[in-house]
């Protein structure tokens, strides 16, 4: 087979367009391109500067294209005016759309690959236009596509409720944590990372892009509840790029006076993160929604103990090996924290199931089942 995949959405800045989608492509297409010795691919891209596992190879083609489609409005138009004519000009068997939308004419077999549904569930968190551009073209996206990737049953689910699409039509390929999330049991490599940081002492870990549906508010609610009831020595460190809407979250801080005890360091470059796992005592992550949920299973796979909400795919994500909470039940979310941090002996047990956990997800995995997808339609 030939096989393109739209990758205008990776993106390599330091923005929270390098989350979400972005990391998926640059973690799927290095996978597909090792377990794959038998099918040809083309990348569809709208940036050239590339890392070196996307360099072109005998069966892996990166085209790049001149429109620059870092603009959404351009990409809008690259996506349904001028991909159909690249895929017909390059012999294309099998489309992997891998973000939601494809062309509404495309001239060969498709597969759509949907994250979540959030702007259906939660229009008031997002920007009116993309909001409708999203939920119009996602609904007709995944009507006319042979194959709807979902990447977990959580999502699945939502595309059978939502868009009333058939559940036969759907492949949950769950995704995955890259190589790299892992224990570092070198003490001098994690004080030289906090003496960079400037935090000393204990701290309380979120990572996440700063928008309102991950729900970073309720969590400063929390620790400053745990703040006044149990005199907690920890730092709250809300780290990741500014989103949208975030104002909020900041203004929350200085209501409650927390100033000096909630850190945020923003964007955090990629080789920084497993370094922040490492050096967290606990990971808090009570989002609203999650199509999959990355970072619970990236804190797990480091040895961090976990608190998430019980929303969405985040049990489905991680099992027992983390405490749930009900995201709006602040708390609760005290609690949760509370009970951890308060004991050595269940901090050691969610380690440990944590890092058993993490080890069913893997890329290799992901991108081998992505592989039999196409493989279902081509032809």
């Amino acid at each position: 087979m030939h096989i393109a995949l739209n990758a205008h959405l990776l993106s390599f800045g330091p923005t929270y367009r390098g989350a979400g989608i972005s990391w998926y492509i640059r973690n799927l297409i290095p996978n597909l391109r090792l377990v794959d010795t038998q099918n040809t691919y083309t990348v569809l891209l709208g940036d050239g500067r590339l890392p070196p596992e996307f360099a072109p190879g005998a069966r892996f083609r990166p085209a790049v294209s001149r429109w620059p489609t870092v603009r959404p409005a351009v990409r809008i138009l690259w996506e349904q005016l001028v991909q159909p004519l690249v895929l017909a000009s390059r012999h294309i068997d099998v489309l992997h759309s891998m973000g939601y939308v494809q062309p509404l004419l495309c001239p060969c077999a498709s597969v759509v690959t949907v994250h979540d549904l959030s702007f259906l569930l939660f229009p008031q968190y997002f920007n009116r236009l993309n909001r409708l551009y999203l939920a119009h073209f996602t609904r007709l996206s995944t009507y006319r596509a042979d194959r709807v990737i979902a990447v977990s049953e959580s999502t699945k689910r939502d595309l059978v409720r939502l868009l009333g699409l058939p559940a036969a039509k759907i492949e949950t390929v769950h995704s995955a944590i890259q190589p790299g999330f892992e224990p570092i049991h070198d003490r001098s490599v994690l004080e030289a990372f906090r003496r960079r940081q400037g935090i000393a002492g204990p701290f309380i870990l979120f990572i996440s892009t700063l928008e309102p549906r991950k729900n970073a508010e309720r969590l400063i609610a929390a620790f400053a509840c745990l703040k006044r009831d149990h005199k907690l020595p920890h730092k709250l460190v809300l780290a990741g790029a500014r989103g949208w809407r975030f104002e909020r979250i900041f203004a929350s801080v200085e209501e409650l006076g927390l100033q000096n005890e909630v850190v945020f360091p923003g964007f955090v470059p990629p080789d920084d993160m497993p370094l922040w796992y490492n050096c967290a005592e606990l990971f808090v992550y009570p989002s609203l929604y999650e199509g999959f949920g990355s970072p619970p299973l990236e804190a797990m796979a480091c040895g961090t103990p976990v608190v998430a909400s019980d929303s969405a795919s985040l049990p489905e994500i991680v099992g027992d090996a983390a405490l749930l909470v009900e995201p709006t039940d602040v708390d609760g979310l005290a609690d949760a924290i509370w009970r951890i941090l308060s004991s050595p002996t269940l901090r050691m047990e969610l380690a440990e199931k944590g890092l058993q956990r993490a080890k069913k997800f893997s890329w290799t995995k992901t991108a081998r089942r992505t592989i039999k997808v196409y493989e279902s339609i081509a032809g």
